[in-house]
């Protein structure tokens, strides 16, 4: 992987005093409330919370998805809410990796296609394309299986597979929602340790949603979201 990484400052993401409200009908729903939530690099973090607290939301306003109704976010020193959508979507394929609960694979591509698939929008030779592939599917050790498509791989091949692609960008920050949602117990943890490897030997900054307390014992922080607020628990208290 290469090292075009963000230049990072003390706190790499940082949301200051961020509401969200949805609008439904007549009615304002709040999903966050004034919420503020710092990331280092270093970070393995998983959120948990209810079901419907807004934890997805919160993805997407560290990926640039969404935006806030009030309050910052800012990766890397800079504050992205005040990106246009053109400049917001250039940042993401360069920044963020995401990973899905049910691997959003394309059916009819093989396992090497789907990973070359956000290289598309950048400016690279085919050979450049195929080293980056090859080099991302070896990080998630699927090398041997990059002409297999996706009904020939297992739940956590595919998984992996979308891990690949998620990081074959080499994006300094991977935003997994439920990564293990869909497996068992013996994928699910493979997939996790994976997610680790990526953060600490790799750098990669991996923010988690998750309803598994066992999968949250992978983070090295864990934090609860709850009534549009967030709530830290000391890992190994």
């Amino acid at each position: 992987m290469s090292d075009h990484h963000i230049e990072v400052e003390d706190s790499f993401i940082k949301l200051s005093d961020v509401y969200r409200e949805h609008k439904k009908g007549l009615d304002t729903i709040s999903v966050l409330n004034g919420l503020d939530f710092t990331i280092e690099k270093e970070d393995f973090i998983a959120i948990m919370g209810p079901s419907g607290t807004g934890k997805t939301t919160l993805l997407n306003l560290i990926g640039g998805l969404d935006r806030p109704s009030a309050g910052s976010v800012s990766i890397g020193g800079t504050l992205i809410n005040r990106y246009s959508s053109n400049q917001l979507a250039q940042w993401r394929s360069q920044h963020v990796g995401f990973v899905f609960q049910f691997y959003n694979l394309l059916p009819v591509l093989t396992a090497h296609q789907n990973v070359e698939l956000p290289l598309s929008l950048m400016s690279l030779s085919k050979a450049d394309r195929k080293r980056r592939v090859d080099a991302a599917l070896k990080v998630v050790g699927l090398d041997d299986r990059s002409k297999h498509y996706p009904n020939e791989l297992s739940g956590g091949q595919q998984q992996r597979v979308a891990i690949a692609r998620a990081i074959v960008t080499d994006p300094s920050i991977l935003l997994c929602d439920e990564p293990t949602g869909d497996l068992d117990q013996e994928s699910g943890e493979s997939v996790l340790a994976l997610l680790q490897t990526l953060n600490q030997e790799y750098g990669k900054a991996v923010v988690m949603v998750t309803h598994d307390h066992s999968a949250a014992s992978y983070a090295n922080r864990r934090v609860f979201l709850q009534n549009g607020k967030l709530q830290e628990e000391v890992v190994g208290s």
